[in-house]
């Protein structure tokens, strides 16, 4: 499969998640959305990889995998505190924390 294909998908995959952190509200969405961009660049770097029959870049794309899960139970846990305070994940209500 040639390499302008990955590239493609990996646009494709980031301008989705672009788009959902810009348009959607809901927190959880926008963590997801968050989490489809860095899929993207993940598949980008082991496409070049590959093409350039260089390892470097997919023992760099499983620290990124490593650090991302660790995102993701940071971030839930802090979605869920949110919730429980505001009863919902919208995050426009987020600017009502301040009080």
């Amino acid at each position: 499969m040639p390499i302008q294909n990955y590239i493609w998908l990996s646009i494709a995959l980031f301008s989705i998640g672009v788009i959902g952190v810009l348009i959607r509200r809901n927190a959880i969405v926008i963590f997801m959305c968050i989490e489809l961009m860095l899929n993207a660049v993940n598949l980008l770097l082991v496409a070049f990889s590959k093409y350039h029959h260089d390892a470097s870049a997919q023992i760099f794309v499983f620290f990124i995998m490593v650090v991302a899960a660790a995102e993701v139970s940071v971030g839930l846990a802090i979605i869920v505190m949110v919730y429980r305070h505001t009863k919902s994940v919208d995050v426009n209500i987020l600017n009502r924390l301040k009080n």
